[in-house]
């Protein structure tokens, strides 16, 4: 990817993360349920792999991987990154947010576990598909 491309996903994923953070006020999402959390957590894990398969099925085979690498860092890292300035600096919660936001702390893993493993399953259909 061209440092144009890593400057944009960057910059996508900080948007994302305002959005997100803009949407949780007044708490945080600490004003909802943990039944709620953990519904719209699920909704959301549900997403994300759709966007993944959308995403991902545009790319050809040799780049594929690379991207899924690319956007598992950007969508985890920087949120990972601003909810610690956040909720463990700002807030004082210090590394004890990753406890009390699990909501949070679960997306900084997911799309690890649906990026790559997406990736590596539309190559295998994509050789399968092949004559």
């Amino acid at each position: 990817m061209t440092p144009r491309k890593h400057l944009t996903l960057l910059l996508q994923a900080i948007g994302v993360w305002f959005i997100f953070w803009l949407i949780g006020l007044p708490a945080y999402y600490q004003q909802y349920a943990t039944v709620t959390m953990a519904v719209a957590s699920v909704l959301l894990s549900v997403a994300i792999s759709l966007a993944a398969i959308a995403v991902l099925r545009g790319v050809d085979d040799d780049a594929r991987k690379p991207r899924a690498f690319w956007l598992s860092v950007y969508y985890t890292a920087p949120f990972a990154a601003l909810d610690a300035l956040y909720c463990g600096w700002y807030l004082g919660h210090g590394p004890g947010f990753l406890g009390r936001y699990w909501y949070l702390t679960v997306f900084y893993v997911t799309p690890w576990l649906t990026f790559i493993p997406t990736a590596v399953l539309l190559r295998r259909q994509s050789t399968s598909a092949r004559p």
